[in-house]
């Protein structure tokens, strides 16, 4: 499935490519208060999130004093 039709940043989220803001989508959460909300297992358990996308979610969460929820 193509991913062009999907925008390359969504809400405040970092760029993290379009497969993983098309997982964020599906699932209704477009900011990092939602990621947060989310933590890191149920963010790995989207399809087309990855480790690599977690790690710059959990960057930009830290440049905000915010961590992943357990």
């Amino acid at each position: 499935m193509s991913t062009k039709h999907l925008p390359e940043r969504i809400g405040d989220l970092p760029a993290i490519g379009r497969p993983a803001n098309g997982a964020l989508l599906a699932h209704g959460t477009t900011t990092l208060a939602g990621v947060a909300a989310l933590g890191e297992r149920g963010l790995l358990a989207l399809h087309g999130v990855g480790p690599r996308v977690v790690r710059l979610l959990r960057e930009a969460l830290a440049e905000r004093g915010v961590e992943l929820a357990p």
